[in-house]
């Protein structure tokens, strides 16, 4: 009941070398921080950088399922970024259908030496205006408090980071804040628009009906050979319409970044060992159905054990490596029940082990 009471915002973005997703999870913490939306980041292409890696990606069918999008890209020669246009290409049936008509949007940009990115900012307006979104602006909020002795990237249309200058990290302590308040104000016009818009309900079935093993090979991932099993035991069990399987961050037969998150390891090193126990699950699993993963029925649970320190409580935050991709592949039969915790060790010193049980036909 908690969750309903709150709006859910999409941050859809497309980052090259990672200053969009720096500014994205800026605006996540804006949108989240007064308790009154839930915010999730998804990127609109699949991309060789390992920092964006975990990001799961975009469907265009599901934007509409959301209370309001905040959509992020780099600035390529005063417009949107290529991978954005190509993918507000494929929203045709959307605008065709209505279906985001009167929905909340912001927008934010990582604008390279700052040229431009005003222009770009109203190139992104100008195609969500098309789509008959209600187009939710900066104006001129929190510029009383940023630092202006260095150049900003402070537009009344939406912040942007001036990501090519030298002379100080970016986004920049300033830009952060900005993005922070604009997110801020957003997650709030989201929860006052909640319900008063349709919504297109025609994701779910299409999450419902997918392939599979299509979706594997057209977001280009690739599942590693089953692990061998370290002892006597099975890499999985059936019981039933139920299977069970346990993996931890082996790949090419090595552990992968071992160690004990913030110690040895850094949380993004654990995330991608994350994903990859994530991916030696899902290996297994297509073992137990006989190479159909179309025969899962549901993931019903995932539990993450990882390698901290007794201080860490953040464990829930590296879990969303595993949780997102799941999701990302089987759609809404991928969304499952979790716990996480941590562990003084974990065997091979890994920093991360996951229990996973599915439904099977």
């Amino acid at each position: 009941m908690a969750q309903q009471k709150r709006a859910n915002v999409l941050v859809l973005i497309h980052s090259d070398q990672g200053g969009t997703y720096e500014m994205a999870k800026e605006v996540a913490k804006g949108i989240e921080c007064e308790g009154k939306a839930i915010a999730v980041i998804k990127k609109v292409k699949v991309t060789d950088n390992p920092k964006l890696a975990h990001i799961p990606l975009a469907d265009v069918s599901d934007l509409s399922s959301y209370d309001g999008i905040a959509f992020g890209s780099p600035v390529y020669f005063g417009n949107i970024s290529t991978a954005m246009s190509d993918f507000f290409a494929q929203t045709i049936p959307l605008w065709s259908e209505h279906a985001l008509e009167g929905m909340p949007a912001m927008v934010f940009m990582s604008a390279g030496s700052g040229a431009g990115k005003e222009l770009a900012l109203q190139s992104f307006l100008n195609t969500l205006a098309v789509h008959g979104m209600v187009l939710v602006t900066n104006g001129i909020r929190g510029n009383e408090c940023i630092d202006k002795s260095i150049p900003q990237g402070n537009t009344v249309l939406g912040t942007a980071s001036l990501a090519s200058l030298q002379n100080i990290d970016r986004p920049s302590e300033s830009e952060r804040f900005l993005m922070v308040e604009q997110a801020k104000h957003f997650g709030k016009v989201a929860l006052a628009l909640k319900g008063t818009f349709g919504k297109n309900t025609k994701a779910e079935p299409i999450a419902e009906t997918r392939d599979v093993n299509l979706v594997l090979k057209e977001r280009k991932i690739i599942l590693p050979k089953v692990p061998a099993p370290a002892g006597n035991y099975q890499p999985f069990v059936r019981s039933g319409n139920l299977v069970f399987i346990n993996q931890y961050a082996l790949k090419d037969g090595k552990i992968i970044h071992p160690g004990k998150v913030g110690i040895d390891v850094t949380e993004e090193q654990v995330k991608e060992a994350t994903r990859i126990t994530m991916l030696n699950i899902l290996a297994v699993l297509k073992e137990a159905v006989d190479g159909d993963l179309n025969k899962v029925k549901k993931c019903v649970q995932l539990n993450g054990i990882f390698n901290a320190p007794a201080q860490y409580t953040d464990h829930a935050k590296l879990m969303n490596a595993a949780s997102d991709l799941t999701v990302e592949i089987f759609g809404e039969q991928g969304k499952h029940a979790r716990s996480t915790l941590g562990a003084a060790s974990v065997p091979g010193n890994s920093a991360v082990e996951i229990q996973a049980i599915f439904e099977v036909e």
